[in-house]
C-alpha cells in the first residue's frame, strides 16, 4: 500500500484534511470504472491566502483597516511586531489617525490588553503616528484594562512624550506621574530626559537633569554622559565637554566606542587629526576596539589636512587588524584621494569597492564634481583602453545622470 508522507505547511493543515478525505480509495475508483462510471476530475482546494500576505499587500486604507480589525483575536498578526507598525505607519501616512485610534483602542480592550508589555507596544504605536495624547493617556488607564505599570510603560510614555517638545509636559510628567503611581526612576529615564533637553538646546537644563537624578540615589551611566559630551561638542563648548569627560572617568564610568567616537569627531572637525590619532591609541591601549566609525572619522581627518600618507597608514592598520572596510570608508577614501589628484588609487578602490557591489559614489558627488573627477579618470587610465561609458558607472546610477555626466566631460 502506498504510504503518504505528512507535509507541514503553516495553515493549511485543516485543509489538507478536508483534502484527504475526499479523494476515492483506489478500491472505489477501481469499482467505478469496472462498472462504467465516468471518472469526474475534482475541483481543486483553494485555499485561503494568509492573513499577514493580506495585511502587507493590501494598499487601500478602509480595506487594510477592515482586514486588520478582522483579525484582532488572531494570535499570528496580533503577536507579529511588524504587522502592527507596518499598519498604523500607512495608516498614518494616509492621514487615517481616526482608524489607528478605532484599532488600538479596541486591541486595549482584549485579553493582551492585560500585559504590560503589550501595552507599551500600543504606546509606542501611537507614538508612531505622533498621537502623543492617546498615548500618554493609554499610560494614565492602563488600570482600566487590568494592567500594571512599572517604570518600563512610564519610560514608554515618557519617550513618546519627548517628540512634543514640550519642556513644561515633559517635566510635569517627570515630577508629578511617579509619584502619582509609586513608580521609583530609573537610568533609562535619565537618559531619555537628557536626549530630549539635548536636542531641544537646552544644555544647561539636561546636565541638571543628571546632577538632581544622581541626588536621588540614580547612578548615570556611559550613556548619559555620552549623550551630555556630544550635545556640548555640538555646541562648540568644549571646555564643558571635556571636563564631562573627566567627570566620567573620576566616578568610575569608564568610556565606551561611542564616547571615544564622540571626541574623535569633534577634534577631526576642528583640524586636529593627531590629537584624533593619539586618541585612537588610547582606545587600544584601553582595550577597547575602534570600530568603522572610528577609523572613518581618522582617515577623514589626515585626508582633509593633507597627510595622504597618514591616511594609508591608518587604512593599512583598519585591515591589518583583521577589519573590513564598509562602504561609508571607501567613500571617504576615494573622495579624499580625488581631491588630492591621486585617481590611479582612486580608480584601485572604486573597483575593489564595485567588486563589492559598493557603487560608493553614485549620486553623493555634484555632476561639476563627477566631471572633474572623470577627465583627471580618463586621462590616468588613457592607456588602459577603458571605455568612458563604463568609467560613468563610478558616479551615476541611472541612464539620465550618465548622459548629464557624459554631456558635460565631452
Amino acid at each position: 500500500m502506498l504510504s503518504l508522507r505528512l507535509v507541514r505547511r503553516f495553515g493549511t493543515t485543516p485543509h489538507i484534511a478536508a483534502a484527504a478525505a475526499d479523494v476515492p480509495s483506489n478500491d472505489k475508483v477501481f469499482s467505478a470504472r469496472n462498472s462504467g462510471e465516468s471518472n469526474v476530475m475534482q475541483k481543486p482546494i483553494e485555499i485561503d491566502e494568509p492573513a499577514l500576505v493580506k495585511l502587507k499587500n493590501e494598499r487601500d486604507p478602509e480595506k487594510l483597516f477592515n482586514l486588520f480589525k478582522a483579525n484582532a483575536h488572531n494570535k499570528v498578526v496580533v503577536e507579529n511586531r511588524f504587522a502592527f507598525e507596518d499598519t498604523v505607519s500607512r495608516l498614518a501616512g494616509a492621514g487615517r489617525f481616526d482608524y489607528i485610534e478605532n484599532l488600538l483602542d479596541h486591541q486595549k480592550t482584549l485579553p493582551q490588553g492585560r500585559r504590560e508589555g503589550f501595552i507599551i507596544r500600543i504606546i509606542m504605536l501611537y507614538g508612531r503616528a505622533a498621537m502623543i495624547k492617546h498615548a500618554v493617556d493609554t499610560f494614565y488607564d492602563m488600570h482600566l484594562y487590568g494592567c500594571k505599570r512599572t517604570v518600563k510603560s512610564f519610560n514608554a510614555a515618557l519617550k513618546v512624550l519627548t517628540q512634543s517638545r514640550d519642556l513644561e509636559a515633559i517635566e510635569s510628567f517627570l515630577r508629578d506621574m511617579p509619584f502619582s503611581f509609586g513608580i521609583e526612576l530609573d537610568v533609562f529615564s535619565i537618559n531619555i530626559v537628557i536626549k530630549a533637553f539635548c536636542e531641544m538646546g537646552i544644555l544647561d537644563k539636561a546636565y541638571l537633569v543628571m546632577v538632581e537624578m544622581e541626588r536621588l540615589g540614580i547612578r548615570p551611566d556611559v550613556i548619559t554622559y555620552t549623550t551630555l559630551i556630544a550635545a556640548f561638542y555640538k555646541a562648540n563648548q568644549w571646555e564643558i565637554a571635556n571636563g564631562l569627560w573627566n567627570l566620567m572617568i573620576l566616578k568610575g564610568c569608564l568610556p565606551n566606542v561611542a564616547t571615544f567616537n564622540v571626541r574623535i569627531q569633534f577634534l577631526v572637525n576642528n583640524r586636529r587629526a593627531w590629537d584624533a590619532n593619539k586618541l585612537l591609541a588610547l582606545m587600544r591601549c584601553s582595550g577597547i576596539c575602534p570600530d568603522e566609525i572610528t577609523y572613518n572619522l581618522v582617515i577623514k581627518g589626515f585626508s582633509s589636512a593633507g597627510y595622504l600618507e597618514m591616511v594609508m597608514r591608518v587604512y593599512n592598520s583598519f585591515c591589518h587588524e583583521g577589519c573590513k572596510p564598509n562602504q561609508k570608508i571607501y567613500q571617504t577614501m576615494i573622495h579624499y584621494l580625488c581631491r588630492a589628484g591621486k585617481f590611479d588609487l582612486a580608480y584601485t578602490f572604486c573597483k575593489d569597492s564595485m567588486q563589492k557591489n559598493w557603487f560608493v559614489m553614485r549620486n553623493r558627488v555634484s555632476v561639476e564634481e563627477a566631471k572633474v573627477f572623470l577627465i583627471a579618470l580618463l586621462e590616468a587610465l588613457q592607456l588602459r583602453g577603458q571605455w568612458p561609458i563604463s568609467v560613468l558607472s563610478l558616479v551615476a546610477e541611472d541612464d539620465d545622470r550618465s548622459v548629464q555626466v557624459y554631456k558635460a566631460v565631452d
